[in-house]
């Protein structure tokens, strides 16, 4: 590991630690050259699929285009930064979990809009009008009219919307 202070490779690890679901191991180094000290992240490389996007092109599977489509929906809504990467985890386990070697981005979006409406629904309209490219203000209100249509159904029935 390159110490980010000096630029020498021989350091040696003085402290690590699994975080809380044990995805990634953090590490705390000190350089033996300069003698500073600084943090390293561990993740397992999983092998994750292609995505064939609208278009047909194909990329590799990256957890922060999601975060960050996501974190845009979110913007200025009171939702922890904590909850978006457990969202994002959740994302990429079910993708990991199918063991595909491609995955359409459209089923990466849905799981996705599925997540937000379950989130927060000023969030999952907002990712909804930018993924689903409404040709109009007639498809808009009507995905606006199901979510309402939906929120008076819960409330009839005494329904409380999980979080």
């Amino acid at each position: 590991m390159k110490c980010p202070f000096c630029g020498d490779f021989d350091n040696k690890v003085v402290d690590s630690r699994m975080s809380g679901d044990s995805d990634v191991i953090r590490r705390r180094r000190e350089c033996l050259d300069c003698g500073r000290r600084f943090t390293t992240y561990e993740r397992v490389e999983d092998i994750l699929p292609m995505v064939i996007k609208k278009d047909g092109r194909r990329e590799p599977f990256d957890r922060n285009k999601i975060l960050s489509g996501i974190q845009t929906a979110c913007q200025k809504r009171p939702v922890s930064v904590e909850i978006l990467e457990e969202i994002v985890g959740r994302i990429e386990k079910t993708v990991q979990d199918k063991g595909d070697k491609e995955i359409k981005s459209s089923t990466i979006g849905e799981t996705v809009m599925k997540e937000l409406h379950e989130l927060d629904e000023v969030a999952y309209v907002r990712f909804a009008s930018v993924y689903r490219s409404f040709r109009d203000l007639n498809e808009f209100m009507d995905e606006l009219k199901e979510l309402l249509d939906e929120e008076e159904t819960r409330r009839r029935n005494g329904e409380k919307k999980e979080k």
